[in-house]
């Protein structure tokens, strides 16, 4: 059995294909199958004159979804999807599938959340799983070049990572346990035992969220190292982060087409160095003049580019009425982008207001929101390293600064265009005596922390660590607008089936 991915290497040959129908259409004495085999799509060319009338016939019966097994020689053409077509011999139908629920016509997000298990097979969704596959296998090549070894943090824990109001709880044998929000703890243990580790499993977070960037369970990349300071870190991560995107923009210009991204700032995350900024000074920067003026900027340009596109709609609303079949599938296409990148614009005019008023009030000491690291990104194309945080709004474990108490030596990397912080770490604590005090100021029950204190009696050094958020990741790299699309069965608040 061939693939369609690899048709390439047998041009002029005759191969057979497995898959299911995406879409047809039929001429006079032709039908066009549109075959997806999981691997990519491929046009099925089906010739009255080349087959039996069996064939022929079982070729026109066949519906959307319908599974089957298809034979012919591959001929390349540019004109096709992927670049090759499949001039059809034979064909077996393997099912006949009903009517399928998810139609070329626009389906709200309800509907589609709810047929989950089928929407995973239209294109764009096939295009983010294919990237964010490829993202899952480039993390394990970065790490595993670097000398890390991955070891596995248990799912259910007895202690906070994060803080408690966020844990699901669950019975364990009439014991209380939580589901982990973090592999990090245990990850200092392991990285004492071998030096640089990492760790790559689910994470749950009990948050009460509905924003486009929160999910209930999600995936966690997390590496530690022994003998690492904050700026071993940053630099760490920031390699890492290029090297994910390298790998997608070299393997899925396919699928990155399919998805409709500008990949310039995938580009520029790759050719440039990140810009690095501490907390303190991007506190200055968005209650700054120019960051107001760049808002104001953006207001007037979106009010602009609105009265633009409903001009633009209008007069080709006029024009579909006497245009041809072709010409109004065009217009058709056309309208839809529109009505998105309508959707788009007046989502940010009501925003601006919200990110103006955040911006300006903003006080040192409080932690970025989701309107505030938008700001920060929207002035730079490349992702931005924020350091050195309030102690008073991050985690128990994280080392303060030598030279400010007030500081963590923490980092965050926000990713451009909006999607928000998709790395998070810091140095870690070191001194017993110190963690010890942390724990007490945070109310946790220093017992439940007595193993990860251990790690600070029995040959304690500075170490280091962060996790990378795989969704959000998936997310600014496909330019997808919700983390549900990044994940195949989403966990979200409200959200539990399929």
């Amino acid at each position: 059995m061939t693939t369609i991915r690899e048709l390439s290497n047998h041009v002029d040959e005759t191969v057979t294909l497995k898959g299911w129908i995406y879409n047809s259409r039929s001429g006079k004495g032709l039908h066009f199958l549109e075959v997806r085999d999981g691997s990519g799509l491929c046009q099925c060319v089906v010739s009255e004159a080349d087959v039996t009338e069996k064939v022929f016939e079982d070729a026109g019966a066949l519906t959307q979804e319908s599974s089957l097994e298809v034979t012919g020689k591959v001929v390349k053409d540019d004109r096709s999807v992927g670049g090759y077509e499949l001039h059809v011999s034979d064909l077996k139908v393997v099912q006949i599938a009903e009517d399928y629920p998810i139609t070329p016509k626009d389906h709200g997000v309800e509907f589609l959340m709810n047929n989950r298990h089928l929407w995973l097979r239209s294109q764009r969704q096939w295009a983010a799983m294919q990237i964010r596959n490829t993202i899952q296998f480039s993390i394990h090549q970065f790490f595993q070049n670097e000398g890390f070894i991955q070891m596995d943090a248990p799912v259910f824990t007895g202690n906070a990572a994060e803080g408690t109001t966020t844990l699901f709880e669950t019975d364990y044998f009439e014991e209380k346990a939580y589901l982990t929000q973090s592999g990090q703890l245990y990850a200092e243990a392991m990285a004492m035992a071998h030096g640089k580790v990492y760790t790559f499993g689910p994470t749950f977070r009990a948050e009460k969220s509905k924003t486009r960037r929160h999910l209930t369970e999600f995936w966690m990349i997390e590496p530690e190292m022994a003998y690492y300071d904050l700026d071993m870190n940053m630099e760490l991560a920031e390699q890492m982060l290029k090297f994910i995107v390298k790998s997608v923009l070299d393997k899925h210009q396919t699928e990155l087409e399919i998805l409709e991204r500008d990949t310039t700032y995938l580009k520029n995350a790759v050719e440039n160095r990140f810009k690095v900024i501490s907390y303190t000074d991007a506190v200055e920067q968005l209650k700054s003049e120019e960051t107001a003026n760049m808002l104001d900027q953006m207001e007037e340009d979106r009010k602009k580019e609105r009265t633009e596109l409903k001009e633009e709609k209008t007069t080709i609303e006029k024009e579909k009425g006497s245009a041809k079949k072709w010409r109004k599938a065009q217009i058709d296409q056309r309208i839809k982008e529109i009505h998105t990148r309508l959707d788009q614009i007046e989502e940010d005019l009501r925003n601006i207001p919200v990110w103006k008023k955040s911006a300006a009030e903003f006080e040192w000491g409080r932690d970025f929101g989701g309107s505030d690291e938008t700001i920060l990104t929207m002035q730079y194309d490349t992702p931005v390293m924020v350091h050195r945080y309030p102690a008073e709004v991050k985690a128990f474990y994280m080392k303060r600064d030598p030279e400010n108490e007030k500081l963590a030596l923490a980092l965050d990397i926000l990713a451009p265009e909006g999607y928000g912080e998709i790395v998070g770490g810091s140095q870690r604590e070191d001194e017993i005596d110190l963690l010890k005090e942390r724990i007490a100021e945070h109310d946790l029950p220093e017992e439940a922390f007595d193993w990860y204190l251990d790690l600070r009696k029995f040959g304690s050094v500075p170490h280091s660590g962060y996790g990378l958020g795989l969704e959000r990741t998936v997310a600014w790299i496909c330019g997808l607008d919700h983390v549900r699309e990044t994940i195949p069965f989403p966990r979200m608040l409200g959200r539990l089936r399929p």
